[in-house]
């Protein structure tokens, strides 16, 4: 039905520094002459449905919206390439704006993924306009997004295949093939004869952490932020731990003691594509509870910092996070948590830890003296991506990992059936004593709530290369045969394991399609298809300990 209580400006053509042109739609009150203004920055389209939604809205509540296209995307001039232009453009943006006679001088951002990436870039510049931030799903650098622990995130870099150079391509994405698509080797030609993607190819190019990723990451940033973020993701979204960076950073590192005090997180039960949302996904319901109106959380956000209505926000706790299991939302007053109490968990067996059939156990008894576990990792024959931190909603979350713990290239590590509720909240660290056939090859680690009847629900997990187990900066390859200790991050979570569960941990060495395979040669990652099987062999005694150090909540 038409609205009437707002007006719509569709030919925004808003000047960047170079004369370059970029497109943006403006929705504004009937009412009033100037507004506080709202801006998203996205390749997605200024007619987006969800954020049409969300500027009506925004607009009904007495905010001017502006939502622009990024440059070279949609009616934008200029050439678009991914991610580069956004620090500039968004600050040549936010200045061109708050100069204009409908802006009373203040802004605010908003937007999920990429839209909350274009938010955090131009903060270090500090256009005197900008008041806050609402970053969704966003990362710290794309580094991090499109590779963990430098192990390539592959089915986020093959998400750009759908970005076309000006407009979105969404019925031949849906018609690929993924499963031949995501085997093709090598890497950096596997999108050839789909399309040109000149920045995947850049991505796969620069697997260390080097000036590629710098020359837009806020690592080392944020001491020249001076406003405030409210940071929002899921347990489930590919960029928790991004976000988690982010709202360090943020929260000890900006420039005012005002910007550290008002920033603030909220973590729901949550997938990349559904933040806020209650419909259930994977194997778990998380109920009702679930549900967040995101944006109403913005306007009650905006309303303290753009209009200086008191609504109560800068009293609430900085921290606001949903405990999987039990169901229930939580504020707490820090991250981490400072009653945690950090706890070992133990791998142990007697040599044949491999599959769910096996012997492997998991207790807070440290280990004397055991055998190894051992399973040979071979790239043709990967363990498959089921549930987890991945982008796509067809596979992603809490998921019954079953299936896979079948398979003999799988350590299996349980605890007895708990009998008290434990509460897991904060990041997961699986320590790791390991060796391999192969001069680099991946190990993975998965925490997985058991429950009574035997289903297997992955509660997070991690991955590590072992030329980056040092330095994403300076990769180093391993010894075959020698022993090293790897630190596998399984990122954040908050989840209560009922007493009748169990604990586990699955150890093994792929993760696919989410992380591309390691193909064990030690070459250049990405750039050739020859393949080695890798015999890995996993320690749990004495001299060294594999442990999974959990972070208990008392209850």
């Amino acid at each position: 039905m038409p609205n009437h209580d707002i007006h719509i400006q569709l030919d925004l053509k808003i000047p960047m520094r170079d004369g370059v042109r970029l497109y943006g739609a403006l929705y504004s009150p009937v009412s009033g002459e100037k507004f506080p203004v709202l801006l998203i920055r996205s390749p997605y389209s200024t007619q987006h449905p969800r954020y049409v939604d969300w500027a009506v809205r925004f607009a009904q509540h007495g905010y001017a919206v502006v939502m622009q296209d990024s440059r070279g995307r949609y009616e934008s001039e200029g050439e678009w390439r991914p991610y580069i232009d956004e620090t500039n453009d968004g600050y040549d943006t936010q200045q061109w704006i708050g100069a204009q006679p409908w802006c009373d001088g203040n802004i605010g951002t908003f937007g999920v993924s990429y839209p909350g990436f274009t938010q955090i870039l131009p903060a270090p510049l500090r256009s005197p306009y900008v008041k806050a931030l609402v970053p969704i799903a966003n990362q710290e650098d794309n580094y991090g997004h499109m590779r963990y622990n430098g192990v390539l995130q592959l089915q986020n870099a093959m998400n750009f295949i759908w970005l076309g150079v000006r407009t979105n391509q969404n019925a031949p994405r849906d018609l690929l093939d993924w499963d031949d698509v995501y085997r093709r080797l090598p890497l950096i030609s596997a999108l050839d004869d789909i399309g040109d993607r000149p920045f995947y190819r850049e991505v796969i190019r620069h697997s260390s952490f080097d000036d590629f990723w710098k020359s837009y990451s806020m690592k080392g940033k944020y001491a020249e932020v001076e406003v405030p973020a409210y940071f929002i993701t899921g347990w489930y979204d590919n960029l928790l731990h991004e976000g988690f960076k982010c709202f360090a950073g943020w929260k000890t590192q900006a420039r005012t003691p005002e910007a550290r005090a008002q920033t603030k997180l909220m973590v729901g039960p949550w997938t990349h594509t559904q933040i806020g949302s209650a419909e259930p996904f994977g194997d778990v319901d998380f109920g009702p509870a679930a549900a967040e109106d995101i944006p109403g959380a913005h306007l009650h956000w905006y309303d303290q910092r753009l209009k200086g209505i008191d609504t109560g926000i800068d009293d609430d706790p900085p921290v606001r996070i949903f405990v999987m299991g039990e169901n229930v939302w939580r504020d707490e007053h820090e991250w981490p948590l400072a009653r945690t109490q950090y706890t070992k968990f133990y791998l142990h067996s007697r040599g044949r830890a491999n599959s769910l059939h096996g012997d492997g156990e998991l207790s807070a008894e440290p280990p004397n003296d055991e055998p190894t576990d051992g399973f040979t990792y071979e790239p043709e024959n990967p363990v498959p991506t089921i549930g987890g931190q991945s982008m796509f909603i067809d596979n992603t979350g809490p998921k019954d990992r079953r299936p896979v713990e079948r398979r003999d290239d799988v350590l299996v590590y349980s605890t007895a059936p708990l009998t008290n509720d434990i509460e897991v909240t904060g990041a997961i660290v699986l320590t790791l004593y390991a060796a391999s056939s192969a001069p680099d090859t991946d190990f993975t680690a998965t925490l997985v709530d058991v429950h009574p009847g035997g289903k297997a629900i992955n509660i997070c997990e991690g991955i590590v290369r072992a030329r980056f187990r040092e330095s994403y900066e300076e990769p180093t390859l391993i010894e075959p045969g020698a022993i090293y200790e790897y630190k596998i991050g399984l990122w954040e979570t908050s989840n209560l394991f009922k007493a009748g569960h169990r604990i586990r941990v699955e150890v093994s060495s792929s993760n696919f399609p989410r992380f591309d395979r390691n193909l064990n040669t030690g070459h250049t990652p990405g750039l050739d298809a020859e393949m080695r099987v890798a015999h890995q062999t996993i320690y749990h005694n004495a001299p060294y300990p594999s442990h999974i150090t959990l972070p208990v909540i008392p209850r």
